[in-house]
Parts: structure tokens; C-alpha cells; sequence
């Protein structure tokens, strides 16, 4: 029987929610407001917010689940996303925000064209096809988590669960835009970040101690506490290491982290945010590997691995805590979806139908179709996710992987590469994304399961620095990057 406080602490939550929507609606009716909250966020809402969008169920149910199936191996993970996090605020923010400030860019794909005067609008084409594939997929693998995650905790039905968790993201998301999705993100952010500081300790505790709970997972699987996993030291385990470190690239240069970049309302602010981002992505990936750990010594044997945080918040905690960790499992979904969702509609809207096709509409009405596209998208996620049920840390990782590798070569290199043209943008960002499909189809089983990141991230890179070379830059491009190296000074100026 599902108890009542569960059911009492996720109304709450979802109440809650409800109402940040309505709030944050009151500067939804611009498309700067829809988009990037008119460019007025501080510092603690980009970082929470950064982090969450970043993280996704994949860290409360995929990650955790790494740990339970894999031990300490999943820490690389931890140390890729670390790095990403912290070279990703150190390296990209300032500069970026500098450029897109002097650009007033409301999306990547803005500054993109400002930055190689694509008067053809060819790079704004390709990142609203990229980001509308990729985001759909990574939306409906999100779904699918909250329908595992309902489910687990009040054992409603797959498909009722998915319903529910779209219907909550669709309303605040369509009616409170970017505002309310960042606001959001810090609360279920905060949620994450108490819930993996809550949980190891509690599996710990209850598997006897630190020294007990090592002695358990040895006598279940001694390779779960070997660095390199099962496959040790050989071509197979390195890659395996390397691969999840790979997954951190990704926060140099996804285009739903770089938004909250251009929200900031000052580069200050960016300064201020980093050492707390640093922060919680140590806190969050650390504590679900080792919440990972603990579930795998207490209950052995799951059929399914990704349902190791419902099962010990279940067994191990009182009822209104285990409802506390529904909303947390809901919380890392929600902070993704709704931020994936304000992107694909901000590629359509703003790149395609107001800049690319030049339509004369009214802002109020730009910020309507922004709303209605949300809604449109979400559903075709939804029936995606309906459609099949999928073990989401993988499923995630593909779509992190697509957008990165389309966006970050091009965006590491406009930053920091004067040299740096049109066509090897262009180039770049399709070959980095044709790159991870074509690597997932064809490649991957062949090369140690080496995560798509990885190959896609070289070849968008070398392809775009290729024809770089072969072709001539934007005539003003140096002079706005010294400018801005100018303004921001060295990549590592003002941060703690």
C-alpha cells in the first residue's frame, strides 16, 4: 500500500513547483525573458542551476547505478565531470559571457553567428537540427526515468509515471520560462545535493561501517573495489577509465550549460558561482557512486541496478524521507528536462523563425510560439518514452554526447583560436555530431565500447582547426578577441 506521507511530501513539491511557474511567468512574455530571464540571474541560482541541468536522473539513478554494478571504477566518472565542471567555469565562462554580452546574444546559436558573420545563417540551421534530435531523445530518456522512478517509489504504473512527471515540467516550464526554470533548478538542486549527502551515509551506517562495508563488497565481487573495474589493467579497462572521464567534456561547451552563462547578469556573478559549482558536483557524483556501493553490499542481486536509490530510500529510511527522495529522483529529472526543453524551443523560436525566416511577429507573440513549441516537444518525448523502456544512463549519455561534440570544439576554438572561420565551424559541428552516431552504430562494439565522446570530440576539433586553415577568418575576428581578452583579462583572473 503506498503510504500517504509519500504521497503528502510529493504533493508538496509539486505545489511548489506550480507556483515557481506562475512567479517566474511574470517575465515570460519577451523572448529574452522566455530564453535567459532578461539576463538578470546571480551567481548561486547559475551555479545550482548549471549543475542540475548537468547532472539529469542519470546521476541519481544511472550514476548510482554505476556504482552498484561497477564499484570504484564509476569514480572516474566523478573525476571527469570534476575537471569538466571546474575547467568549464574557469576557462569558458568569463570569455564567453564577455563575447555574448558585446553580441547581445540570447542563444549559442546567436553568438555563433555574430562571432563568424553568418549572414546565411548556416550555423543556426544546424544547431536547431542537432539540438531538436538530440534534445528529444535526452528529454525522453529523462521521461523514462520518472516513469522508473513513480513506479519504484509509490508503484504506480510505468506509463502513469512518465505522465505525471511531463504534465508538472510542461506547466512551469511553458508558463514560468527560463526564470522559473532556473529557480526551480536551485530548489531541486539543493534537494540533490542533501539527498546524495544523506544516502552514503545512512547504506554506510547500515552496512556496519566503512571497514564492513568494504569487507562486504569483496566477499560479493573483489572487483568491485579495483580501480580499473573487472577488466584491470589491460586496453579494455583503460579505455573503460578514459571513456568516463570522457563524459565531462561535455561541460566545456553543451549548449543548455552555456545558457546559463548567458543569463548571468554580469560577469561577477560567473566569478562568484564557480567555487559553489565546483562544490556540488564533487558532493553529487561522489555521493551517488558510494550510495551505489552501500546498495550493492545491502541488496545484492537487483535485476535492475538503476533501482538501487528508490530501493534503499524505500527499506532503509522513514516514510516521509523516502518521499524526500522521490522528489529528489523527481528533482534531477526535472532540472534537465525543463532546461532541454527552453533550448529546443529557443533553436526554433529565436534561431529558425525569428532570425533565419525574419519574421516581423511581435515579441510577445515570438515568447507565445516559444511556449507552444515547448509543448509540442515535450509531447513527442513523452510518446517516445512511452514507447520503450531504456537503462537511461547509457540512453543520457549518447544525447550529452551529441550535443557536446557539435558544440564544444566550435566554441572552445571561437574562443581562443583567432584563426578560426565559418566553414570549420560549419564542418566541425557536423562532423563532431555525425562523428557519435555513426561511432554508436557502427564503430563502438569494435573498439572496446569507447564512449562516442571521445572520437566525436577529436574529429569535430581537428576538422575544424583543418579547414580553419584552408580558409579565411572574419575580418573583425581578432580585434574582438583581443577586446575581450582585454575585458576578462588571463582565463584564470578573479577566481578563487
Amino acid at each position: 500500500m503506498v503510504s500517504t506521507t509519500i504521497v503528502a511530501v510529493l504533493a508538496v513539491y509539486l505545489i511548489i513547483l506550480l507556483a515557481i511557474g506562475v512567479w517566474g511567468g511574470r517575465e515570460s512574455h519577451s523572448v529574452a525573458g522566455y530564453y535567459v530571464a532578461n539576463k538578470k540571474l546571480p551567481a548561486w541560482v547559475i551555479a545550482f542551476s548549471s549543475n542540475a541541468t548537468g547532472e539529469s536522473a542519470w546521476l541519481l539513478l544511472g550514476l548510482t547505478g554505476m556504482g552498484y554494478a561497477v564499484g570504484i571504477h564509476a569514480l572516474w566518472i566523478v573525476l571527469g565531470e570534476v575537471l569538466g565542471v571546474a575547467l568549464g567555469w574557469v576557462l569558458v565562462a568569463l570569455p564567453f559571457k564577455e563575447l555574448t554580452d558585446r553580441y547581445d546574444s540570447i542563444t549559442v546559436a546567436d553568438y555563433l553567428e555574430s562571432r563568424f558573420d553568418d549572414r546565411q545563417h548556416v550555423l543556426r540551421i544546424l544547431s536547431a537540427i542537432v539540438i531538436l534530435t538530440m534534445v528529444t531523445a535526452y528529454t525522453a530518456a529523462q521521461l523514462t526515468a520518472s516513469g522508473k522512478a513513480f513506479s519504484s517509489f509509490l508503484g504506480t504504473s510505468y506509463a502513469a509515471g512518465v505522465l505525471i512527471g511531463a504534465a508538472v515540467i510542461l506547466y512551469y516550464t511553458t508558463v514560468g520560462g527560463f526564470k522559473a526554470v532556473a529557480y526551480s533548478d536551485v530548489l531541486q538542486g539543493v534537494l540533490m545535493f542533501s539527498g546524495l549527502l544523506m544516502l552514503p551515509i545512512v547504506g554506510v551506517s547500515a552496512a556496519g561501517g566503512f571497514s564492513q562495508l568494504i569487507e562486504q563488497l569483496h566477499s560479493v565481487d573483489p572487483n568491485l573495489l579495483e580501480p580499473m573495474g573487472e577488466l584491470g589493467f589491460s586496453v579494455a579497462g583503460v579505455l573503460s577509465a578514459v571513456s568516463f572521464m570522457g563524459i565531462g567534456l561535455a561541460f566545456l561547451g553543451a549548449p543548455q550549460l552555456l545558457t546559463r552563462f548567458i543569463s548571468a547578469s554580469g560577469r561577477t556573478q560567473i566569478v562568484n558561482g564557480s567555487l559553489l559549482a565546483v562544490i556540488c558536483i564533487i558532493v553529487f557524483d561522489v555521493g551517488a557512486v558510494f550510495a551505489g556501493m552501500a546498495g550493492r553490499s545491502l541488496f545484492p542481486g537487483l535485476d535492475d541496478p538503476e533501482t538501487i536509490l528508490p530501493t534503499m530510500a524505500s527499506e532503509l529510511l522513514p516514510p516521509v524521507i523516502t518521499g524526500l527522495f522521490l522528489v529528489v529522483v523527481l528533482a534531477a529529472i526535472m532540472s534537465t528536462v525543463d532546461s532541454l526543453l527552453i533550448l529546443v524551443s529557443s533553436a526554433v523560436v529565436r534561431d529558425v523563425v525569428q532570425k533565419t525566416l525574419r519574421s516581423n511577429l511581435s515579441d510577445s507573440r515570438l515568447s507565445l510560439y516559444g511556449k507552444l513549441t515547448t509543448v509540442v516537444i515535450g509531447a513527442g518525448a513523452l510518446v517516445l518514452a512511452l514507447g520503450e523502456v531504456r537503462v537511461v544512463f547509457w540512453f543520457v549519455l549518447f544525447a550529452w554526447s551529441g550535443l557536446a561534440c557539435a558544440f564544444t570544439p566550435i566554441v572552445l576554438c571561437s574562443l581562443f583560436w583567432k584563426r578560426t572561420t565559418r566553414a570549420g565551424a560549419i564542418v566541425g559541428m557536423v562532423s563532431g555530431f555525425l562523428t557519435t552516431v555513426i561511432w554508436v552504430l557502427v564503430f563502438k562494439a569494435g573498439f572496446y565500447d569507447l564512449y562516442e565522446m571521445l572520437p566525436g570530440f577529436l574529429v569535430g576539433f581537428v576538422t575544424t582547426i583543418g579547414v580553419s586553415l584552408l580558409t579565411e577568418p572574419p575580418a573583425a575576428a581578432a580585434e574582438e578577441l583581443e577586446a575581450m581578452r582585454a575585458a576578462v583579462g588571463h582565463p584564470f583572473k578573479g577566481f578563487p
